[in-house]
């Protein structure tokens, strides 16, 4: 593998092309990662000088809040909430990760919801199933970013664990932009739940 001021390369880019969406006109780019053995997403738009902080979402997939329209999460709206901020300053990018369920894989996800309509929270169900409240990694995410370009980041999330994580991996956060999305019947246990339980920042979600 290649290797960059000493670290060990595992994401390569493959291929970009244009993806004109209903918020905007994009480049669209796909890595490879050799190691996870998956394809990440960016979705870019502008461009960017070496030192630069840009503007990024780091987002994680969700089938049933980004494709069906899911209101037991706020992903679907997260995505479409960066989608525009980018659009709106002409600058910035979105990094779209498998990593469904906070990184168990999708069945595991739809078996973490069973237990939820069973009583559990979102912490709870991950953890009788075995795994960690959060498995995602992000080491795949910083060097895609770092081959866009990306050093330094305005990191549009309410999780502060992201943000630690991709520290972790050398990039630097200048600013946090937090994306508050209002919670609905079917969602609001859920972000309580991110908000006592994981520390995110979610002060204007209507939470009761």
């Amino acid at each position: 593998m290649d290797k960059s001021q000493g670290i060990e390369m595992v994401v390569e880019e493959v291929v970009r092309i244009n993806m004109p969406t209903e918020y905007g006109t994009f480049e669209l780019v796909a890595f490879d990662d050799k190691i996870a053995k998956k394809t990440l997403f960016a979705l870019t738009k502008g461009s960017w000088e070496a030192g630069d902080s840009v503007l990024v979402r780091v987002h994680s997939s969700c089938i049933t809040g980004d494709i069906v329209g899911s209101l037991r999460c706020d992903c679907g709206p997260q995505l479409q909430a960066a989608m525009k901020k980018v659009e709106e300053e002409g600058q910035g990018v979105i990094i779209y990760v498998e990593q469904e369920g906070r990184g168990i894989g999708f069945l595991n996800k739809m078996k973490a919801y069973k237990l939820q309509e069973e009583g559990f929270d979102t912490v709870e169900a991950n953890l009788n199933l075995g795994f960690k409240a959060d498995q995602r990694e992000y080491k795949g995410v910083s060097q895609a970013l770092q081959l866009l370009g990306i050093q330094k980041i305005r990191l549009m999330s309410n999780n502060p664990l992201k943000q630690e994580a991709l520290e972790n991996h050398g990039l630097k956060i200048v600013e946090n932009v937090t994306l508050e999305i209002e919670a609905n019947e079917y969602n609001n246990f859920y972000l309580k739940t991110k908000r006592d339980k994981m520390g995110h920042i979610l002060f204007q979600h209507g939470l009761k």
